[in-house]
């Protein structure tokens, strides 16, 4: 099976710089049981600059075809960040990924 395009198909998501979120991506069109989930952040403003260590809380983790993110939080607003999310699937790795815009 052949994937168009690594973006999620929810797309860019809007997220407020005083929330914190968790979100949740279903690996089904990419593979099943994922494992060894690795979510990078990088701040598309600033020349995709990893910012993870500063906008992320806690660890992703994975149930049946479900990842979750660690919570994302401390967006600053007016910038956009990319949201790259690595896992494996039986002897494969994929990589999807979804973009944020904060607003105030």
């Amino acid at each position: 099976m052949a994937i168009v395009s690594r973006e999620v198909k929810e797309g860019m998501q809007v997220q407020g710089e005083d929330e914190q979120i968790a979100y949740s991506i279903t690996t089904t069109p990419w593979g099943s049981d994922p494992s060894s989930v690795v979510v990078v952040v990088k701040d598309e403003r600033a020349d995709f600059a990893d910012v993870t260590d500063t906008v992320t809380s806690g660890s992703a983790s994975a149930n049946g075809d479900i990842i979750t993110t660690p919570i994302i939080k401390n967006l600053a607003a007016g910038r956009t960040y990319r949201v790259e999310v690595k896992f494996a699937s039986g002897a494969n790795v994929f990589e999807c990924y979804f973009r944020i815009r904060a607003e105030r």
